[in-house]
């Protein structure tokens, strides 16, 4: 049996370890310094199923090749693992007439690349397509294939279904080192112990140079770059596709979309950070006011700032030179790099897991047997709020926990959040958190940001771990909610 360690539970680990477990020669370990999956670079990011037409074959010959690849892998992936999503196509808006031979050679570039169906759209069609955009916008290029998913969902879903597969999972695990001898890796060095390995898999992310240096290879630095966002409450009308303005050299450009869940959202901008800042997420003033004017120029009537629900950031990691290292290490049997995975990340994450497969089979020489029985599927947490009357009638007989509304904005019932803890602890989620149910369930992630629904959640929580409530977190260690706040949320809700 050969054993497998993947470092970093982020979209790009997790479907490595899910693409590896179709194999029975394998056993595969997911490694993750967090107290849940996708709390790193996966966990804040526009959430789009890229074309495929940006990247340039010739300078980024990985992500050109990996993004269209990609792309088509989600279309199975998303019914498979019951993943939300929605493909409804992107703009890419022209305006000026200037802006025509950028589309031009986009368009070029994404029929280089493999990209179906794309094409130029004249004025009168493009405001066919979508009618709230800036009057005085001359044309745009349509890619039909581009679609939006849950990144957080995603992961989870992956993983849920990696472990049902045999992986085996180790949160709240930080990698301190890597055991390399004769040459080859024999294991991963962690705060909870050690880990053999006959194979290491790094896609760390952000932490991702700092994994290569472990076992002596210094050749790239990660940087991370920043990217601010503004989302606004979901009785805010936004556009039907992803609206992109005309690319710039480092950056697609500030977004205008309504997310998957309802809620207009715009950005993000692009400030390169050094690379020690890699914990950097605070929102700036300066930030978010280039976000904002960016987002007018596409779709001017944005609503009132009153309509605000949440600002934030993510970080992208940026890699030397630009393109993926995705490679086996010739100076260190076993050792693959999975470096660099910035945007399109998340498009290219299934085909970047069947890259590594075939890097594993053709560069270590280790044959790969396909197990009799592998399951594909995963069912979703039900969604109370998308079933017809019959069927929530059903269910609430069948579980009367179903017929208890506990986060309003988003109609998440009582029984949604006890399923989305039990599959917590399936995974290995020993911490409890908030934000572990809301990326489960979308529960606080509403108007009221948790006003109403946190007290509830801290106390079903409370129980199915059998902690004190004061001891659940917001989101894992050092962000325990405390005997105060505890009160404080209690007096809230005698209240309500």
């Amino acid at each position: 049996m050969i054993k497998v360690a993947i470092i970093g539970a982020g979209i790009t680990g997790a479907s490595i370890a899910r693409v590896l477990s179709r194999y029975e020669n394998l056993e595969v370990h997911l490694i993750d310094k967090n107290p849940d999956v996708g709390w790193g670079v996966s966990k804040a990011n526009t959430a789009l199923i890229h074309g495929g037409y940006d990247d340039d074959p010739d300078k980024y010959p990985m992500r050109a090749k990996l993004c269209v690849r990609g792309n088509r892998l989600w279309h199975r992936w998303v019914k498979e693992l019951e993943i939300p999503h929605i493909w409804n196509g992107a703009l890419v808006v022209a305006l000026e007439e200037e802006d025509f031979d950028e589309l031009e050679k986009l368009l070029e570039r994404g029929i280089r690349n493999g990209v179906p169906e794309m094409r130029i759209v004249d004025r009168e069609e493009l405001f066919h397509l979508e009618p709230g955009l800036n009057p005085e916008a001359k044309g745009a290029l349509w890619i039909p294939t581009v679609g939006q998913i849950g990144p957080i969902p995603a992961v989870i879903a992956i993983v849920e279904n990696a472990v049902a597969n045999g992986v085996k999972i180790h949160l709240n695990t930080k990698v301190k080192g890597i055991k390399v001898q004769n040459g080859e890796v024999k294991g991963v060095e962690t705060n909870n112990g050690f880990i053999e390995a006959d194979v290491i898999i790094n896609a760390a992310g952000l932490y991702a140079d700092e994994i290569s240096r472990m076992v002596g290879l210094d050749y790239f630095t990660i940087h991370p770059r920043k990217g601010e966002y503004w989302i606004f409450d979901d009785t805010v009308p936004g556009p039907r596709r992803v609206l992109f303005p005309t690319p710039t050299p480092i950056s697609k450009g500030i977004v205008v979309t309504t997310e998957i869940s309802g809620h207009l959202m715009i950005g993000p901008n692009a400030q390169d950070l050094p690379p020690e800042e890699k914990e950097n997420l605070a929102t700036t003033r300066e930030g978010l006011e280039e976000v904002w004017e960016g987002a007018k120029k596409l779709w001017p009537n944005l609503p009132p700032r009153s309509k605000v629900i949440r600002t934030f950031a993510g970080l992208r990691p940026e890699p030397t030179g630009g393109d993926f290292i995705i490679k086996a290490e010739e100076e260190v049997f076993g050792f693959i790099n999975v470096a660099g995975i910035r945007s399109p990340g998340l498009t290219s994450a299934p085909a970047i897991a069947y890259e590594v497969a075939e890097i594993i089979q053709r560069d270590l020489g280790i044959k790969l047997i396909e197990k009799e029985k592998w399951n594909p599927y995963r069912k979703d947490i039900t969604r109370f709020s998308m079933l017809s009357p019959e069927e929530a009638n059903r269910l609430i007989r069948e579980n009367p926990a179903y017929g208890k509304i506990v986060c309003r904005c988003n109609l998440v019932t009582e029984g949604e959040i006890l399923e989305a803890i039990e599959r917590m602890k399936f995974i290995g989620v020993k911490i409890p958190s908030i934000d572990s149910i809301k990326f489960r369930t979308k529960a606080t992630s509403g108007t009221c940001q948790g006003s109403f629904c946190r007290v509830r959640i801290i106390q079903l929580l409370s129980k199915a771990y059998n902690v004190p409530p004061w001891e659940i977190t917001l989101k894992g260690e050092g962000s325990e909610i405390g005997i105060g706040d505890v009160k404080a949320l209690l007096r809230g809700e005698n209240s309500a």
